[in-house]
């Protein structure tokens, strides 16, 4: 599903990434793990497509996008990839369902068949009664539940998730853990995720250990 080979990055004459290979298979939770500073962000914007590498080539779903101009790039993007970040990013004075809506529309999704699917997300994630919700009005866990919805509105081939549960208690932080392994058991969903927490890493399917830019064997 996403073929990394010898991914190079460098910050001026910091080089963070040293030459990077990574497969992650269809339908499989893969954690990226590591000290701070050791590039796991880096590589993960690049596997996103949000930023691009000095040397190498990203393959997502078949496509090469590094060959990719930005206009091409930008549709890939909306229509192959979520994302899940710490903190949720959602739009403050939009509700829930209008939250989840959005990549849809930007996809060019008519408003039926966006709020549908929006409805259909929110519901499976147990926030039926929350659709109309702004997130000033949702707890923490009820907020990066609307944001793994909004990730997953345009059936991405991949979901990409940095620290999603770093900013949730314990509590949260577990039923969001939990709700990862739902979708790739249940939906088949592909997840990389940058984690700190080593529960998770330890279930997912494959950790990925990164130091000085390298991967550890």
């Amino acid at each position: 599903m996403i073929k990394a080979e010898n991914i190079k990055k460098s910050f001026g004459p910091l080089q963070v990434l040293k030459g990077i290979n990574l497969d992650v298979p269809a339908g499989k939770v893969y954690s990226i793990v590591g000290a701070s500073g050791a590039g796991k962000t880096t590589l993960l914007q690049i596997l996103g497509t949000l930023s691009n590498p000095d040397e190498g080539k990203v393959f997502i779903d078949g496509k090469d996008v590094s060959a990719m101009n930005e206009k091409d790039l930008s549709r890939f993007r909306n229509q192959k990839l979520g994302f899940v970040f710490q903190f949720h990013h959602l739009l403050p004075e939009f509700s829930s369902l209008e939250n989840v809506c959005i990549p849809a529309y930007i996809g060019g999704v008519s408003r039926l068949k966006a709020e549908a699917r929006a409805k259909e997300l929110l519901h499976y994630l147990g926030l039926s009664e929350r659709l109309n919700h702004k997130p000033s009005q949702l707890s923490g866990g009820e907020k990066q539940r609307v944001a793994v919805a909004r990730a997953l509105v345009n059936r991405p081939a991949v979901v990409l998730a940095d620290e999603p549960s770093g900013n949730l208690d314990s509590q949260n932080r577990d039923d969001l853990h939990e709700l990862l392994f739902t979708l790739r058991d249940e939906m088949g969903q592909t997840f990389v995720i940058v984690t700190h927490d080593d529960s998770f890493a330890q279930r997912s399917d494959q950790i990925i250990h990164i130091r000085d830019g390298i991967i550890q064997l």
